[in-house]
């Protein structure tokens, strides 16, 4: 055998010998758990054949590659495509040292990181690992510092997706807790700062993983999660579904595409779907699914404050995000953990470039002792803050209700909001009617015969004159009042004519959002 093809064997078996990570029994093992290796979940994220790798041979610190040592040392990295689009990806090898990250793995994963914003491409991680090598102690916590720091330098950059399909415990949830998407598997992933032995030892509670830091629990509990879903496929068919409604960074366009449902549509179901009596409550997906492209509206957070709604839809063709009260839920009322939730999809789709189309009926803040020992004001602001910051193009559509300072933290007109609509069933008020009464009222009520009679007279009288949105339209603060059946071509003729909209903010460093 010549030199050359000496050198081009122990290269395949070099490639070899990488892709058994940390061998066929360990890769037995994580089927039995259920779980697919690092490699099986790129081979179903990415376009088909699309993965290149990038540092298959690199071991751990002190190691040799000429040993026994592991090639690759616990991670998968490198780039592919997903529709297309250039990808940067990192997927952890529980097979190798449970996944565990050493200074050699962080390494390959900060270059990729590097590489990403460097070509202005998303970063995806696929999380699967145990935590810090605890056999290189300091050296792997700093590792994991060094990704923190690239999280944030890319945050707002490019699109970072994070993807638990394992465990991650410890000082590793912090990683994917800056990304802008996090994607559990239920039964199978979990994330917590410690674990369910620490938690019982220092606290006393008896309380398994599942439970402290599970797919569930993050997704209806903690709100750090955005989408649990049954299985890793389905897992990662997600991500690619994500990915599709943003662009490739902060400086791009979203992808737009041919859009097979007509502009021009209209829904004759949307003119009832508002109930007769302002005190009843509709789901506000009716609302939303017709006026979508083909009724594709993809929901993130679904599980978490679900008094508001916010996803992905696309009209005519154009990717939007989607903010809209839940009168089903609370009333639709905002409360801490709804205006922390819609603010922080706000500004997602602010950093990329996404329209808002925002869809209000709301009747104020929620009252109560918690909320405000729990800083609803604070929280609030965060919403408030995030609409006025935002320099996308936003359109509005008051459906119903819009009371009291609630108004004017959903996208009005006073914050920047560049069309804003009314149906004929909204009520555009300081408070309800109810409430307006007792305080404007209250003397003349309580000097009346029969005050339940006058209360009714004085209600009747205020919903008359207030409980609509002419009075807002004779101000400009609505630019039209329509039909809820004409809502989707003027929502995309507005989208059409906001399409080179330019808004800037005063320069500075950056605020200082009410965190």
């Amino acid at each position: 055998m010549s030199t050359n093809d000496e050198r081009i064997a122990r290269l395949d078996a070099m490639r070899s010998r990488a892709l058994l990570g940390g061998g066929q029994t360990r890769i037995d093992q994580q089927h039995a758990r259920g779980k697919l290796t690092a490699r099986e979940r790129l081979e179903l994220l990415l376009d088909a054949g699309s993965f290149v790798e990038i540092d298959a041979f690199v071991t751990a610190r002190g190691a040799d590659v000429d040993d026994d040592s592991i090639l690759g040392d616990g991670v998968v990295t490198g780039h592919g495509t997903i529709d297309g689009r250039n990808v940067f990806v990192f997927s952890q090898d529980f097979t190798v040292f449970g996944g565990s990250l050493s200074e050699a793995y962080a390494g390959k994963i900060c270059k990729v990181m590097d590489l990403a914003m460097k070509v202005g491409a998303p970063i995806i991680g696929l999380n699967d690992s145990g935590g810090a090598r605890i056999q290189e102690g300091v050296v792997s916590l700093g590792g994991y510092a060094d990704i923190f720091l690239r999280n944030t330098l890319a945050s707002g950059v490019v699109p970072q997706l994070s993807v638990v399909l394992g465990p991650c415990a410890g000082g590793a949830v912090y990683s994917p807790a800056i990304t802008d998407f996090i994607v559990m598997v239920e039964g199978t992933s979990y994330m917590f700062v410690t674990g369910p032995n620490v938690v019982k030892a220092v606290t006393h509670e008896d309380v398994d993983a599942e439970r402290l830091g599970g797919a569930t629990t993050h997704t209806s509990r903690s709100g750090v999660a955005h989408i649990a879903v049954p299985d890793e496929a389905t897992a990662l068919a997600t991500t690619r579904r994500i990915l599709s409604f943003l662009p490739q960074n902060n400086v791009a366009e979203p992808p737009r595409i041919v859009a097979t449902d007509p502009t021009d549509r209209r829904d004759a179901a949307l003119d009832g779907v508002v109930p007769d009596d302002a005190t009843l409550p509709y789901d506000v997906h009716d609302v939303i699914g017709p006026i979508v492209d083909d009724g594709d509206f993809l929901e993130i957070q679904p599980g978490w404050a679900q008094n508001i709604i916010v996803g992905f839809a696309r009209l005519g063709g154009r990717s939007v995000g989607i903010v809209a009260q839940q009168p089903s839920v609370l009333a639709g009322a905002l409360d801490i953990n709804a205006s922390t939730k819609a603010a922080r999809f706000v500004r997602t789709c602010d950093c990329f470039n996404l329209p808002l189309v925002t869809f209000v009926d709301v009747p104020g803040f929620l009252p109560g002792v918690d909320q405000e020992d729990g800083g609803i004001i604070r929280h609030g602001a965060k919403l408030l803050y995030a609409y006025c910051e935002a320099t996308v193009p936003k359109v509005t559509v008051i459906t119903r209700k819009a009371y009291g300072g609630a108004y004017d933290v959903m996208s009005s007109k006073h914050i920047r909001g560049d069309m804003n609509f009314a149906w004929p069933t909204a009520e555009i008020a300081v408070m309800g009617p109810a409430g307006a009464v007792n305080v404007i009222h209250r003397e003349a009520i309580d000097a009346a015969a029969n005050a339940d009679a006058e209360r009714a007279r004085l209600v009747a009288d205020y919903e008359a004159r207030f409980a609509n949105p002419w009075i807002a339209a004779s101000r400009g603060y609505v630019d039209d009042v329509i039909l809820p059946s004409e809502t989707r071509p003027r929502l995309i003729r507005s989208l059409d004519l906001l399409a080179d909209k330019r808004d800037v903010n005063p320069p500075k460093k950056h605020g200082n959002i009410p965190l």
